[in-house]
């Protein structure tokens, strides 16, 4: 089972929870679509920059 780290406690829960069971912290929700578009748009920028 994957874990993750607390960044407001440092405990180690499970990767699937949304809220840390110790202090209540909320981890953000990323959505997918939004990861591929930083990550395309960073593709397109060297892209550019080494083929100019």
């Amino acid at each position: 089972m994957k874990k993750k780290e607390c960044p407001s406690c440092a405990m180690n829960i499970d990767a699937a929870s949304k809220t840390c069971p110790i202090c209540q912290y909320e981890f953000p929700v990323q959505s997918k679509w939004l990861q591929w578009t930083a990550i395309l748009l960073a593709a397109l920028f060297l892209y550019f920059m080494l083929f100019r």
